[in-house]
């Protein structure tokens, strides 16, 4: 028996040597890594909106023009009539005679009249086709107001009276009237009522009647072209 052993011995011996190797290459597998994960796009920083400028936004035009100390508005090129300079004293206040000269070029047509309540002032505006505007002749008048032409009088109500006159200028395109509304009582608190007085040979003009007869002052405004009278409150 002993005999029989001894001759299995080396064959169990080499099976056991052998199994252990198997299991031991069995562990010694590595374990494959993981599927790699799609890398995530690099991210894209947006390029930084352009600057505005302060203040950027679309430009009102309106009738309240610029202050009395502001530059005025860019005149038309030169050579032109409309090019003349405003007088900057215009936009001062005053209580005296304004009269400014323009002349050299056919009647620029009136379009509208309006007027409006502002924060310590009544204001007309004038306005008229075109880039040129007319010349001007404004003082306070004495009653009665007279209507040029036939020479009649007017009553325009109010305690002091404002005559606007602007040439070479007109209210009419032919025989049609471009400003139908010509007396008004517009109720601010220094207009009591606006009437046109003249529309003849190139000559148009207004009567301002006023509680009191308060400093005004003048301003050229264009786009559209427009002659702006402020009086006080």
């Amino acid at each position: 028996m002993m005999k029989v052993l001894g001759r299995w011995m080396p064959t169990l011996g080499l099976a056991a040597c052998l199994t252990t190797a198997a299991c031991k290459k069995e562990e010694a597998t590595p374990t494959p890594p993981p599927p790699a994960e799609p890398s995530a796009p690099a991210k894209t920083t947006p390029p930084p909106p352009a600057a505005q400028p302060t203040g950027a936004g679309p430009v009102m035009d309106t009738d309240a023009g610029t202050s009395a100390g502001a530059t005025p508005p860019a005149s038309n090129p030169p050579g032109s009539q409309a090019a003349q300079a405003e007088d900057p004293k215009n936009r001062e206040w005053t209580a005296g005679l304004m009269d400014v000269k323009r002349s050299g070029f056919a009647p620029v047509t009136m379009r509208e009249v309006r007027t409006a309540r502002n924060e310590g002032f009544d204001r007309l505006v004038l306005q008229f086709d075109g880039g040129q505007l007319p010349g001007y002749h404004i003082e306070y008048v004495d009653k009665p107001v007279v209507k040029c032409g036939s020479g009649d009088p007017s009553e325009v109500a109010g305690q002091g009276w404002l005559q606007v006159t602007v040439q070479p200028a007109q209210a009419h395109d032919g025989p049609q009237v471009t400003v139908a509304e010509r007396e008004r009582k517009p109720g601010l608190p220094v207009f009591e009522e606006l009437e046109l007085t003249c529309d003849f040979e190139g000559e148009v003009t207004w009567v301002l009647g006023v509680k009191r007869p308060n400093k005004y002052r003048v301003l050229e405004l264009r786009e559209p072209t427009r002659l702006v009278v402020d009086v006080q409150h």
